[in-house]
């Protein structure tokens, strides 16, 4: 085999194997590709993630401001505890201190 034979013979497996990959690469293509269809499914379904994402955002949105406003409210009913139990606290003091004087008006 002389050399013009050699690089003869190396073009043509060279270009075989060009042939060959782009065969492969077309093959690999037309299995693959994605029909207009499954693009389709694909823009609903992302639509639909995107308006489940905002209803959901909603819904922690509201949550907070629910529980801000029980929390508010919580706060507020304690404090009136406090007053009326305070309130309580001296009104019994003052029958004990009415009791007494009763007791000592009628003693003596």
């Amino acid at each position: 085999m002389n050399r013009i034979e050699f690089i003869v013979a190396t073009a043509i497996i060279l270009f075989v194997a060009f042939c060959l990959g782009w065969f492969a690469n077309w093959l690999v293509h037309r299995f693959t590709r994605v029909s207009q269809a499954d693009v389709n499914e694909l823009e609903r379904m992302s639509q639909e993630l995107h308006e489940a994402e905002e209803t959901r955002d909603q819904a922690i949105t509201y949550l907070q401001q629910r529980e801000a406003e029980l929390t508010n409210q919580l706060a507020q009913t304690e404090a009136e505890l406090a007053a009326a139990m305070e309130g309580l606290r001296e009104a019994r003091h003052e029958a004990e201190e009415m009791r007494a004087y009763v007791e000592r008006m009628n003693a003596s």
